[in-house]
């Protein structure tokens, strides 16, 4: 592995950190926090339209810029530091790949070039909270996630050459607003029962959707209800290969969320290393006392070693080797929750205030690792994959 960035990756991060300085203040988050979408949809147009970035991890034949995993998870470490309001990562990160790695040869033809040019943008809707466990980041995924065809979640039925779809989603990223929904869903009755993925268009007839008021109101979640609605199958109607693809997309994904989750923050620890050297209690600036600096030194080697896992994880997810991301993951999240934690601590009463962004970045922290999380469960996971316990005792 080359430690060092290339010129590419530089200047990608580069030109995204001075894009999001100039338009993506707390005054723009705010407002695209509070329009029905929850996104700045003239930022999303800039980055899709100016810099590929939805297509940035997709080949060069289906309009993607032809980038790695790694590409992407760099330019999502400069969003999360912005906390940018803009829906990446449903769309690149998780309905993108799964529409690439199920779909037929003429459904990729036809959505991934959409996707990766930001015109259509997705969501991946998986039952009740199970959407960590169908990524394989904190549980083996066999299929339970689903239900096993048992009532709940999304049932399919077949209608002459067609499928239809009824049932409830919640917890959607983006599913209230998305242009193209990938559900899953159950097929086969309880007997036969397997789980299979189906493409649903936003303005389907029969599909209802409502915004979720969520804790992180910067990762916007809606609600599906399907009352038999039409759907295309995705990919093979014998669904081989979706638990494996799952998995696979999951790795990457924890690999873009770690970065993302790193840039979130470094960025709350820049904030409030900009604080403690104004603030003055004492006549003297709070950022030269002994504790102060201790905690904040400690943050910062916490960081230190996220951002490490995080690239690593992105590395190995480009080249399709180790599957590092779910660990990467767990740091990141946890030397988020620290920064935005002791933030909000250092900054003292404005800190709690609704007026100021500390309490976002704590929330995306909250928020992540209730979606993707929680940290001890996606150790846990990583210590089964690599069966860390499963060692013989040794006698003395």
């Amino acid at each position: 592995m080359d430690a060092g960035f290339t010129a590419e990756q530089d200047e990608i991060r580069r030109t995204l950190r001075e894009l999001l300085h100039r338009r993506c203040g707390s005054e723009e988050l705010r407002a695209a926090l509070d329009t029905p979408g929850g996104h700045d949809t003239a930022l999303w147009s800039t980055l899709a339209e100016q810099l590929g970035l939805p297509g940035l991890a997709l080949p060069e034949a289906y309009g993607g810029v032809g980038c790695s995993v790694t590409e992407l998870a760099l330019a999502s470490e400069e969003l999360g530091r912005a906390l940018a309001p803009v829906p990446l990562l449903a769309t690149a990160v998780l309905a993108g790949p799964v529409v690439r790695a199920l779909g037929t040869g003429a459904q990729c033809a036809e959505l991934l070039p959409r996707l990766a040019s930001g015109a259509l943008t997705g969501a991946l809707a998986v039952p009740g909270t199970a959407l960590a466990t169908a990524l394989a980041l904190t549980g083996g995924n066999g299929g339970e996630w689903a239900g096993g065809g048992r009532a709940g979640g999304v049932q399919a039925r077949r209608v002459g050459e067609g499928w239809r779809l009824y049932g409830e989603v919640g917890q959607v990223l983006d599913g209230h607003s998305a242009g193209l929904l990938v559900i899953a869903a159950h097929a086969g009755g309880f007997a036969r029962s397997r789980t299979l993925f189906f493409l649903v268009s936003g303005d389907a007839a029969g599909l209802v959707r409502l915004r979720q008021t969520a804790l992180d109101a910067t990762r916007p979640q809606g609600r599906l209800q399907l009352r038999d609605v039409e759907a295309e199958l995705l990919g093979g109607e014998d669904g081989r290969g979706v638990l494996g693809a799952l998995s696979s997309v999951g790795d990457s994904a924890a690999a873009v969320l770690a970065c993302e989750a790193v840039g979130a923050a470094d960025r709350a620890l820049e904030r409030t290393v900009e604080y403690v050297r104004q603030r003055e209690q004492f006549g003297r600036a709070i950022g030269s006392f002994q504790a102060v600096k201790h905690r904040l030194a400690d943050v910062y080697v916490q960081l230190q070693a996220a951002r490490s896992a995080a690239y690593y994880a992105a590395w190995a997810a480009g080249q399709g080797g180790e599957r590092a991301g779910g660990l990467a993951l767990a740091q990141a999240l946890e030397a988020l929750r620290c920064a935005a934690a002791e933030g909000i601590q250092l900054h003292g009463g404005i800190g709690f205030t609704w007026e100021h962004d500390a309490h976002l970045y704590f929330k995306r922290a909250s928020g992540d690792e209730l979606l993707f999380g929680p940290v001890h469960r996606l150790r846990a996971r990583a210590a089964d994959a690599a069966r860390l316990f499963e060692g013989r005792e040794v006698s003395v």
